[in-house]
């Protein structure tokens, strides 16, 4: 066992081994973005399609596979905001006079993704408790029959919607500089390539952020599916 737990405490405690943590675990939750992105926007397609497309996640391995999927993706989340939160403090405890301009500028954009992921991290807390447990009674008795019904329920409250709006502004502010960032620290990227990932950062950002918020928007504004 601690065969296994030194090498990982080793990592953990070098710089470098926290941005590969937060490029990894990065990778898991922009993979998993685009996944539940694809699977939300069946809301548009149908009832059936949507409660279907439930139905398959809830009784995925028997069950466990939502389970585990929740699992993983929230243990990601989490290492990826201490690491950040962590090579960020690192940062601003370097002496600037040993800092060069493009260093001091990569701190400067840690610290405002460093807000951005707390508060993202907020909204997915909110997110889960909201559709996944559901601490709301007449919320739960819909989803248990209608998983359709209650997304459309769900964002038919105006303070829900601006929230999800800004966190999903948050998020793809945060993926539009740390898709790139990822690539780099994987060592993807080049001088060559360099243009094109970013493009890619963005572009990936911009059409995760126009798929998230055409949801509640769609159904607070145009009164979609009710």
């Amino acid at each position: 066992m601690n065969a296994l737990i030194r090498p990982l405490c080793s990592v953990w405690n070098s710089s470098i081994g926290k941005k590969l943590v937060v490029a990894l675990t990065g990778v898991v939750l922009v993979l998993f973005l685009a996944g539940h992105l694809t699977g939300n926007l069946l809301v548009f397609v149908g009832e059936q399609a949507f409660n279907e497309y439930a139905e398959f996640l809830h009784h995925m391995l028997h069950g466990a596979g939502i389970w585990i999927a929740r699992i993983v993706l929230l243990s990601c989340l989490i290492l990826h905001v201490v690491a950040t939160i962590s090579l960020t403090r690192a940062n601003r405890a370097a002496s600037p006079k040993y800092v060069h301009d493009g260093t001091v500028q990569a701190s400067r954009s840690s610290r405002i993704m460093i807000w951005s992921g707390l508060t993202i991290l907020a909204f997915v807390i909110f997110h889960l408790l909201h559709f996944t447990v559901r601490i709301d009674a007449g919320l739960a008795e819909i989803g248990r029959t209608n998983p359709h019904r209650m997304v459309i329920v769900g964002f038919s409250h105006g303070l829900v919607v601006l929230f999800y709006l800004i966190a999903m502004t948050l998020l793809c502010s945060h993926l539009s500089h740390g898709v790139a960032s990822m690539f780099q620290t994987l060592g993807l990227r080049s001088k060559k390539s360099a243009p094109l990932l970013t493009f890619l950062s963005k572009g990936y950002a911009l059409v995760i952020w126009l798929g998230f918020i055409s949801i509640p928007l769609a159904i607070y504004l145009f009164h979609f599916g009710r």
